[in-house]
């Protein structure tokens, strides 16, 4: 019998990924607290998405006890440390474990728990967001994941991501795991502080003759530290990406911070902080716009 997959914390990401893993056929088993977990038992979980509605009932559980072949990790930052004990470790030790999570600073936690089965991942090309606790809206119906091991072979990042392939989810197999968690984290520093202390989107804020300059110094502070932690990240470059993104995109953090939820802001920008005052790299501006939006 084929092992099944899971996700661990079924918010805007993991809600998506567990639709669309059981719409394609995969068993899928959603992990959860007990309020959500009877929640996802009574309605099932609905995904809206380009005015289609995808809707699956995964089985759901308060603790992963059986074994799976991959794992996906989609909590918040500050939820990290109580989720991982809803997951008995057995459970994913011939199998894969991808975190979903932002930042720099949450794969040594992961694999105090789960050993070396953890790759390095990151999410781009995607947005989600709940309208409810089982309802949520992709406005774009694109999300690639980028993994890379030292430890896994590459024959199970590729088992690994013909799983998320057969889901929908485009995949990219590197080599270099500081690379993966980097090339994200660098400019989401940047828009999650400036998104979340102006409740402006990303095209504004590229358009604005205040914001643009400082999110520019900001960038290039980033992309240095980068640089001394072995990654090359040419700051025009990462500008250019955040040119080409959708005028009225924001990010999650600014959505929780804007209603009141705790955000992952620390655990993004306050990451690349204090990777920079680990390697010696001054960042005096995105040190200043944490500090403001922690503040505010």
């Amino acid at each position: 019998m084929t092992r099944p997959v899971a996700v661990l914390g079924p918010g805007a990401v993991g809600g998506v990924f567990a639709v669309r893993l059981s719409l394609a056929g995969n068993h899928t088993i959603v992990v959860a607290p007990p309020e959500t977990v009877g929640m996802v038992a009574l309605a099932g979980i609905t995904v809206e998405v380009d005015g289609e509605v995808l809707a699956a009932r995964p089985e759901v559980r308060e603790r992963l006890e059986r074994p799976v072949r991959l794992l996906f990790v989609a909590v918040k930052a500050h939820r990290l440390p109580e989720a991982l004990e809803l997951v008995d470790p057995e459970t994913v030790a011939g199998g894969v474990v991808v975190p979903l999570l932002n930042g720099l600073e949450h794969l040594d936690p992961i694999r105090a728990h789960f050993g070396p089965r953890v790759a390095a991942a990151s999410l781009s090309y995607f947005e989600a967001y709940r309208v409810g606790r089982v309802q949520i809206v992709q406005p774009r119906p694109t999300a690639l994941v980028t993994m890379a091991s030292e430890e896994l072979s590459r024959h199970e990042l590729e088992d690994a991501a013909a799983i998320m392939r057969g889901a929908g989810i485009d995949v990219d197999i590197e080599e270099d795991e500081k690379s993966v968690l980097w090339r994200k984290a660098a400019r989401l520093a940047v828009l999650s502080v400036a998104t979340s202390l102006t409740r402006r989107p990303v095209g504004a804020l590229r358009d604005d003759l205040e914001w643009r300059p400082r999110m520019e110094a900001a960038l290039a502070e980033a992309c240095a530290v980068a640089v001394a932690d072995g990654v090359n990240l040419i700051p025009s470059s990462q500008w250019s990406l955040i040119t080409s993104m959708e005028y009225d995109l924001t990010t999650s953090t600014a959505r929780d911070v804007a209603e009141g939820r705790p955000s992952e802001l620390d655990a993004i920008a306050g990451s690349v902080v204090r990777a920079g005052e680990r390697l010696g790299v001054p960042c005096p501006v995105l040190s200043e716009l944490v500090s403001e939006a922690l503040a505010a």
